[in-house]
Parts: structure tokens; sequence; C-alpha cells
């Protein structure tokens, strides 16, 4: 029996589809699918992972003239993480508080900026402002780490799902779909909500067009910061709910075969917003102009999204190449 069969016939024991093994494999289904039609041969590295997954020998999978399975000590093989009907109900629990947590952070990230501008418009001394605003904007843009931090140490027991090959136990599925059929009406009105305050937050800035006093134009101003600061923080309480549930289902981009696309996107996205937070420091150090140095986070965030979008066409391009 050649490779070839092998492979098939060890996949269709453990009741996989080709997709499901090339996704613990972390390879493309027309890999598998070109391995188990002897048109490629799997290099050494994914013989041995093979031989961890199914728990059989390398001899067995090499040699054509072994037939009878030859298997390995349970102790070798790659352990996949179960998550059970218990630990998927804690996680979403949890995830759920987070989620008010996290869009609390994003909030105050947004909005750290307002006491500056408001301080600096009310105070004639403006450094006395400078200083005060800047210690606030400090206080806040700390309180959110906290948070977030906080939500990273409190995530440590379920950091696998989304990230690592996992296996639900029966009932999962079931119950994760059913939270997500009743949680959908209302990530869609959240979706929708913030993109409206989002859309209107700079409402108050074309009203502020029309006076003269300087004090008021940054009231309004302040007011379009904490309006997108609302849609901000509405857009991350859904969004870490839904992506919950999608990470449980291995949905979107959560499926395992997308693995490699989170974590370079997410490496990208630590330096990207480490490179803004440092471009807008030293900007305003500089210049000591921080009612203009603001404007560094709303480019960022827009910028940010073309970088996301880019990250994504030159992934999926390096796949294809991959693939062929």
């Amino acid at each position: 029996m050649i490779l070839a069969d092998k492979i098939a016939n060890l996949r269709k024991k453990n009741g996989w589809s080709q997709e499901e093994l090339a996704e613990k494999m972390r390879v493309s289904r027309q890999a598998v699918s070109k391995w188990e039609g002897a048109q490629t041969v799997p290099d050494l590295e994914k013989i041995l992972a093979l031989s961890r997954l199914f728990g059989v020998t390398t001899d067995y999978l090499l040699k054509d003239e072994i037939e009878d399975e030859e298997f390995t000590d349970d102790l070798d093989r790659e352990p996949i993480k179960r998550v059970s009907l218990a630990l998927a109900n804690e996680f979403l629990a949890w995830r759920a508080k987070a989620a008010k947590r996290i869009a609390a952070a994003t909030f105050l990230c947004v909005i750290a900026v307002i006491p500056l501008l408001l301080l600096s418009a009310a105070m004639e001394t403006l450094h006395l402002a400078a200083g005060v605003g800047l210690a606030a904007l400090l206080i806040l843009v700390a309180a959110a780490v906290a948070i977030f931090a906080s939500c990273g140490f409190q995530n440590a027991p379920f950091a696998f799902v989304g990230r690592e090959p996992f296996e639900t136990e029966y009932g999962v599925d079931g119950m994760v779909r059913e939270r997500q059929r009743a949680y959908r009406p209302a990530y869609a009105k959240c979706n929708i909500l913030a993109a409206c305050l989002c859309v209107l937050a700079p409402i108050p800035l074309f009203i502020g067009l029309f006076t003269e006093n300087e004090y008021f134009v940054v009231v309004l101003l302040a007011v379009t910061i904490l309006l997108a600061g609302v849609g901000a923080a509405l857009f991350t309480f859904a969004g870490v709910r839904w992506a919950s549930m999608q990470k449980l289902l291995k949905e979107g981009e959560y499926a395992l075969r997308d693995q490699r696309k989170i974590r370079i996107k997410e490496t990208v996205s630590t330096v990207y917003w480490l490179s803004a937070a440092a471009v807008y420091l030293a900007w305003s150090f500089w210049t000591r102009d921080w009612e203009t140095t603001w404007i560094v986070w709303p480019v960022a965030g827009i910028m940010f999204a073309v970088a996301m979008r880019l990250c994504d066409l030159i992934i999926d391009r390096d796949k294809e190449k991959r693939d062929r």
C-alpha cells in the first residue's frame, strides 16, 4: 500500500474530511488532495507531523511493504485540546464580561485627548494647561492599558481558542449556534448604531464653522471625539462577543486555515499602533502643539484599515503561490 492510500485510509478512520485534515496539518485542502492522489509527497516535516497526528510509525507511512498499521505510544501523539460544553459556556460568559471592559478601555483611549483640548482652550497659562491636560491624557490611557492587560491575563486559560487546533465535544456547536442566532439582532443593531455615530460625529465640527468663539469650537471638537468614542466602543463591544462565537465554531477569520493570517495581522497591528504612539509622542513633545498633534489618531485609525486590507491581499497572494 502506497503512502497516498495510507493517508486517505487513516483520515477516513478518524472521520475527518480533507479540509479538516488540512486544518490540523496547517496546509491547504489542495495539498491534502494531492497527497492522497499521489500527485505530491509530503516533506519529512509533514511526514513526522502525520505520524504524530495519526499515532502511527513513520516506517508504516513510508514503507509500501508494511500493510498493517504500526501504532506509536499515545504519548508521541500531538495533543489536540478539547472544548467541553462547560468550558464553552464559561468562555462565552467570560467574553461577554470582557466585551464591556474592552469597550470601556477603547472609549477611554479615544476620549483621552479631550481634557487636554478643553484645558488648553480654557486656561490662560498654556504650559500649566498642557501639563494638567497631558497628565489627564496619560491617566486615561494608563487606565485603558490596565484594563486591556487585566483582560489578557484573565483570558489566558482560553487563549488557545481561535489560535490553536482544538476539537469541540458533542453539543458545543449546537449551543454556540443557538447563542449566535439569539445574539445576531443585537449584533446588527450595535453595528448600525456605531456606524451612524461615526458618520454623524463630524456634525458638531461643521456647526463650529459658524462661530468665532474659539473655546466653543474646541467644545464641539470634544463632542465629535466623544461621539466617535461611543461608536468605537459599540463596535468593540459587539465585535468581541461575536468573535468569541466565531472562535468556537471556527468560522470567519478564525477558521483554522486562516491561523497564519491572524498571527501575521496581530504582529502587524502591534507594530503599527506602537509606531503611531511613538509618532504622536515624538511630534507632540517636539512641537509642544498638543492641540494639533491629536490628529495622528484619527488618521492612524483610517490608515489602519488600509494596512489590514493590504495584509490580507499580500497573505492571500502568498498562499496562492504556495498552493500551486
